[in-house]
C-alpha cells in the first residue's frame, strides 16, 4: 500500500476520533438508509499476530458499525473464494478446505460446509468498490475475531489457532534462520557465562528392568537389571560416574571419570588444554602401533575436539544404556549398527574418513521410544594440516581394568599397563610431522612403539608415510592417501610388517596389507546411489596369503535408507590345497514408512557357507504423544528359531515405562518391564525435578523471559514475565512456553557445543513488543542446568526516505540497520520514491549502513550520516531525508612516458 495512503488515513481518522466526529447521534451522522460517501471511507492495515497481511483493506464507516471490502479482504489472505458480481455469488472455501462457502446474494443465503443461515441487507453492501462486509459478519464467516482499531488505521485478526498464512510466515522465517550467513559469528553475541563451582549437584539418569522367561535350552529364569548414571560438578571439574548390575540385580562394574573440556584450549593454564580427564578414560590411536583402548588412567591433549586420532580413520565411543541400540551414518548413508553389550558403551572402531568433509551422525535408540543425536564434522583436507601449530596428547592407563572394580576382569589382549605421549606440528599450510612414543601389553608382552609419520597435501590428495620401530623387535612402514578424481573418492594403503613386528593396529599373522578403495555416487535421473568398492590383499607370515573384496551400493527409496553389501574372501593356504572361497551379502535398512520408523538386516551366504543365516527387522511407531509402540521379529538358522516380540511405551511426565512380550517358535516365552527416569536440579522451583527425558548426558538450559522496562538487560524487581512464549535452541531444538512466571526449560542440549538460544518472535502476542537481542549462547555441560534470562522491550519503527548528494532518489537499496555493537538487527529495501521502514524495532540507539553489495553498485558509501533512538517518548522515528555521500575514488598514477 502506498505510504502516503497509508499514513494519510491513519492521520485523518486519528483527527476524526480526536474532535469527536464518530461520537456524534446516528441520527444526526446518517440517513436513515445509509449510503456510501468518501467521509466514511477508511484504509487500514491487516494485522494478524506480529505479521501485516496483504497491502491494506478497504472500508467504511456504517450506521451499525464498520464493514470492509470483500475482494480485498480475498486478496490479502490469499482465500480460495470465486466472487462472481454478475451473478452475485462467491464460492470456495476458507482457510480449510473442508469449510466450504457459498454466498447468494440474490437468495440472500450463505451455507458455510453444512449449515445455512440468511444474510441481512446491514451484513453485506453494495459500495463503488464492490461488496463491503460488515467486521461482525465476517468474523463470524472466518472463524475469527476481528478489531477495527480506528484510531491506528489497523484490523486486528485474532483466533485460537494458527491461520494458513501465519503458519506459512512461520515457515518462512524458520528457513531464513536455517539459511547459512556468511558473517554470523556466535563469539560476537552475548555469552552465558557459568563458570566451574566446588560442588553441583548431579543429574541422575536411571534405567531398570526386570524380566521372566522360560527358555527352552536354558529353562525357567528371572532377571533384574538396572544401570544409574550420573553427572555434576566437583572441586572444579566435572565428573561422571556410571554404576550397572549383572542379571541377578547385583553392581557389576563402577566407571568414575573426573574431566575439563574446553574447546578454546584454555584448560592448565601454560599447557593450552582442550581436554583433560582422570578415572576412567579412553586412550588415542597411533598410525602403526596401538588401538584405543578403555580403563583406569588419566589423558590429556589440545587437540581440537573434532579432529581424528588416525590418517583415514576414526574411532567413536560413548555411552549406550542397557536395552538401547546404536547407529551410524556417515554422509547420510548407513554404516554401522551395534546393540548394548551389557558394559554400558557403544564402540564404531576403525571408521573411515572421506577425502573432504565427512559428517556422521550416531543416531541412539531408547527402549522408551527415545531418539538420542550426535552430528560430528571432520573434515580431511587441508583442514588436516596443523596451521603451523603444535598439537600433543599424553595419556596413561590400566587398559581393561576400571577405576573401581566390582567384579573379575574380562580376559583382553591388551590388559595392562600403557603410556605414552604424542607430537605434531605444522610445517606449512599444506605438510606436518608427527611422532608418539608408547608402551602397552599385548597379548600378555610388554611393546615399546617409536613412530613416526609426515602428511602432505598435494592438490586433492592427502598423502601420509609412517613408520614405527617395535623396541622390543621389528618394525613397519606404511604409506596411505586419500583423493578425490572427479566426483570419485579414492583411499589406499600398503603396511609393511618387517621382522617380527607385532602391534595392535594389524592382525599378529599379517606381513603385508594392502587395500584401495572406490567410493562414487551413481546417478539414475533425480535419484543418486552411492557406490562403494574395496580391495584387500593380505600376505601372512605362515606364507599364506588372503584376498577379500568388498561392495555396497546405498540407496533412498522413499525415506527409507537401504545398503547392500557383498563380501568376497578368498584365503590360501600355506600347506596346499585349494582356496578356501566365501561370498556373503548382508541387507540394511533404517527410515520411515508413513508414521512407521523401520530398522532391519538380513545376512545370506552365497558360496562356502551357503544358505540364509538370520534376519531381524523392528517397526516402531507413535501412538500419541506419550505412547509409542514397537514390534520385533527375528530369525536365527543356527538354532532354527524364530521369534516375535511385542512392546508398548508410554512416556509419563516424570518417567518412561515399557513392557514387552516376546515368544519363540521353539516354545519359549519372555516378559518384562522396563523403567527409566532422570533427576535433576530444578534451579526455578528449587529442590530437585524429575523427567523422562535424560538429564546426565545432556546440557540443560532454564530460562526466565521477562520485559526489560528500562532496557539494561538485567531482571529487576517490578519487571513483568511474558508467558507463553518459545524459546529456540540452533536451528531446530525448541522449549516449551513460558509459564506463568515466565519461565521455561530446554533439555537435550548438545555438550560443548555453543548454541544461541532466543525468543522465538513470531509467539509473541504484541507485535510492538520484540526481543531486546538476537539471543544469549550457551556452551552446555552434561548434567548441569545454566540459567540466562531473556530480556523483552517495546518497538517502533524507524523510516525516512534515501537520496544521494544532489537530491537523487535511491530505490531498490539495501539498508542494514545497526545496534550499539554494531550488529545488524535488521534489513530493509529503499522503495520506488526512495522511502524505507524499518518495523517491530526493539527500543534503543541505532545507525544505519548501505550494505557493500548495494553501496557498490550505485557508488555511495556505506555509512549514512544519521542514527536514530527509539524509547518511551520517540517510538515512531521519521528520519526525512537521509543523504547517502558519493563514494571516494582515488585516482591511481599514469604510467610514465617513455621517451623515444
Amino acid at each position: 500500500m502506498h505510504r502516503f495512503l497509508q499514513k494519510a488515513a491513519k492521520a485523518f481518522t486519528a483527527m476524526a476520533v480526536a474532535t469527536g466526529m464518530f461520537t456524534l447521534p446516528v441520527a444526526s451522522a446518517y440517513a436513515a438508509a445509509w449510503q456510501p460517501n468518501e467521509d466514511d471511507a477508511l484504509l487500514f492495515d491487516v494485522r494478524v499476530g506480529q505479521w501485516r497481511v496483504g497491502d491494506g483493506v478497504r472500508g467504511y464507516q456504517t450506521d451499525s458499525g464498520v464493514c470492509v471490502d470483500f475482494a480485498d479482504v480475498i486478496i490479502a489472505f490469499d482465500l480460495p473464494l470465486r466472487l462472481d458480481k454478475k451473478s452475485r455469488r462467491a464460492t470456495g472455501w476458507l482457510f480449510e478446505e473442508s469449510r466450504t462457502f457459498t454466498l447468494d446474494r440474490e437468495s440472500r443465503l450463505v451455507q458455510i460446509m453444512n449449515k445455512t443461515s440468511a444474510v441481512a441487507e446491514s451484513d453485506v453492501r453494495d459500495v463503488p468498490e464492490g461488496w463491503c462486509v460488515d467486521t461482525k459478519t465476517l468474523a463470524a464467516w472466518l472463524n475469527v475475531d476481528i478489531k477495527a482499531d480506528l484510531s491506528n488505521a489497523l484490523l486486528i485478526i485474532s483466533a485460537d489457532r494458527k491461520l494458513p498464512f501465519e503458519l506459512a510466515e512461520e515457515r518462512k522465517s524458520r528457513a531464513g534462520k536455517v539459511r547459512p550467513q556468511k558473517e554470523f559469528d556466535l563469539s560476537s553475541l552475548p555469552q552465558a557465562r557459568d563458570p566451574y563451582k566446588m560442588f553441583r549437584k548431579p543429574s541422575i539418569d536411571v534405567v531398570a528392568s526386570v524380566g521372566a522367561a522360560h527358555d527352552k535350552p536354558v529353562g525357567r529364569r528371572i532377571e533384574a537389571r538396572y544401570e544409574i548414571y550420573a553427572s555434576g560438578e566437583i572441586a572444579g571439574a566435572s565428573f561422571d560416574a556410571r554404576l550397572s548390575s549383572d542379571d541377578r540385580g547385583i553392581a557389576e562394574n563402577l566407571r568414575v571419570r573426573a574431566y575439563r573440556t574446553d574447546p578454546n584450549g584454555a584448560l592448565l593454564g601454560p599447557l593450552k588444554a582442550t581436554h583433560w580427564a582422570l578415572g576412567d578414560v579412553a586412550t588415542n590411536v597411533t598410525p602403526l602401533g596401538i588401538q584405543t583402548t578403555a580403563g583406569r588412567g588419566a589423558f590429556v591433549t589440545n587437540r581440537p575436539l573434532n579432529r581424528p586420532d588416525s590418517f583415514d580413520r576414526t574411532v567413536f565411543r560413548g555411552e549406550l544404556p542397557n536395552g538401547w541400540d546404536a547407529e551410524l551414518y556417515r554422509n547420510e548413508q548407513l554404516i554401522g549398527y551395534v546393540q548394548s553389550r551389557g558394559d554400558g558403551r557403544y564402540e564404531f572402531l576403525d571408521v573411515q574418513l572421506f577425502y573432504g568433509q565427512n559428517r556422521f551422525e550416531i543416531v541412539l535408540y531408547g527402549p522408551q521410544g527415545q531418539i538420542r543425536r550426535d552430528v560430528k564434522m571432520i573434515p580431511v583436507g587441508l583442514g588436516s594440516i596443523p596451521p603451523r601449530e603444535t598439537y600433543y596428547w599424553a595419556a596413561v592407563q590400566d587398559s581393561g581394568r576400571d577405576l573401581i572394580n566390582l567384579d573379575s576382569v574380562d580376559p583382553s589382549d591388551f590388559l595392562g599397563v600403557r603410556g605414552g605421549f604424542g607430537l605434531e606440528r605444522g610445517l606449512d599450510p599444506k605438510t606436518s610431522v608427527a611422532a608418539s612414543l608408547f608402551t602397552s601389553v599385548l597379548r600378555g608382552n610388554r611393546q615399546y612403539y617409536l613412530e613416526g609419520s609426515v602428511r602432505r597435501a598435494i592438490g586433492p590428495t592427502l598423502l601420509e608415510l609412517a613408520s614405527a620401530a617395535n623396541l622390543a623387535g621389528g618394525y613397519a612402514v606404511r604409506g596411505q592417501l586419500l583423493a578425490q578424481v572427479g566426483e570419485t573418492l579414492v583411499s589406499g594403503e600398503s603396511a609393511w610388517l618387517l621382522g617380527g613386528y607385532e602391534s595392535e593396529r594389524y592382525d599378529r599373522d599379517v606381513r603385508h596389507f594392502n587395500s584401495i578403495s572406490f567410493d562414487h555416487s551413481l546417478r539414475f535421473g533425480r535419484h543418486y546411489f552411492p557406490l562403494r568398492a574395496e580391495l584387500r590383499y593380505i600376505d601372512r607370515t605362515d606364507g599364506g596369503h588372503r584376498l577379500e573384496a568388498e561392495s555396497r551400493l546405498s540407496f533412498n527409496i522413499k525415506k527409507i535408507n537401504s545398503s547392500i553389501e557383498l563380501e568376497w574372501v578368498k584365503d590360501y593356504s600355506p600347506f596346499g590345497g585349494g582356496p578356501e572361497t566365501r561370498l556373503d551379502t548382508s541387507l540394511r535398512l533404517s527410515g520411515r514408512i508413513g508414521g512407521l520408523r523401520l530398522r532391519g538386516e538380513a545376512t545370506l551366504g552365497l558360496m562356502g557357507d551357503r544358505g540364509f543365516r538370520e534376519s531381524k527387522i523392528t517397526g516402531e511407531w507413535r501412538a500419541g504423544e506419550t505412547s509409542d509402540w514397537k514390534v520385533e521379529a527375528g530369525y536365527s538358522n543356527s538354532d532354527s528359531r524364530g521369534r516375535l516380540a511385542l512392546g508398548h511405551t508410554r512416556r509419563f511426565r516424570h518417567f518412561g515405562l515399557t513392557g514387552q512380550l516376546e515368544v519363540a517358535s521353539d516354545g519359549s516365552v519372555a516378559a518384562g518391564l522396563n523403567l527409566a527416569f532422570s533427576i535433576g536440579p530444578d534451579p526455578h522451583k528449587g529442590g530437585m525435578r524429575f523427567a523422562s527425558e535424560k538429564l546426565a548426558s545432556a546440557g540443560q538450559a532454564f530460562a526466565v523471559v521477562f520485559h526489560d522496562e528500562n532496557a539494561d538487560g538485567i531482571r529487576q524487581a517490578g519487571e513483568t514475565v511474558q508467558k507463553e512464549v518459545e524459546l529456540t535452541a540452533g536451528l531446530s531444538a525448541r522449549g516449551p512456553p513460558t509459564d506463568a512466571q515466565g519461565r521455561t526449560v530446554i533439555d537435550g542440549l548438545q555438550p560443548y557445543e555453543p548454541v544461541l538460544i532466543g525468543i522465538d518472535a513470531s509467539t509473541l502476542p504484541d507485535p510492538f513488543v520484540q526481543p531486546a537481542t538476537g539471543g544469549v549462547v550457551v556452551t552446555p555441560r552434561p548434567g548441569i542446568p545454566v540459567i540466562i534470562e531473556l530480556p523483552l522491550v517495546s518497538a517502533g519503527e524507524i523510516s525516512g526516505n534515501l537520496q544521494r548528494e544532489g537530491g537523487r532518489i535511491l530505490s531498490g537499496v539495501d539498508i542494514e540497520l545497526l545496534d550499539r555493537n554494531g550488529r545488524v538487527v535488521k534489513t530493509t529495501r529503499s522503495e520506488y520514491d526512495g522511502f524505507f521502514l524499518f518495523e517491530f524495532v526493539p527500543y534503543g540507539r541505532y545507525s544505519l549502513r548501505i550494505t557493500a553489495i548495494s553501496a557498490n553498485v550505485v557508488g555511495v558509501e556505506m555509512a549514512l550520516p544519521t542514527a536514530a533512538e527509539l524509547g518511551k517518548n520517540s517510538g515512531s522515528i521519521d528520519l526525512g531525508i537521509v543523504i547517502a555521500r558519493a563514494a571516494q575514488r582515488v585516482a591511481g598514477l599514469a604510467p610514465p612516458v617513455q621517451g623515444p
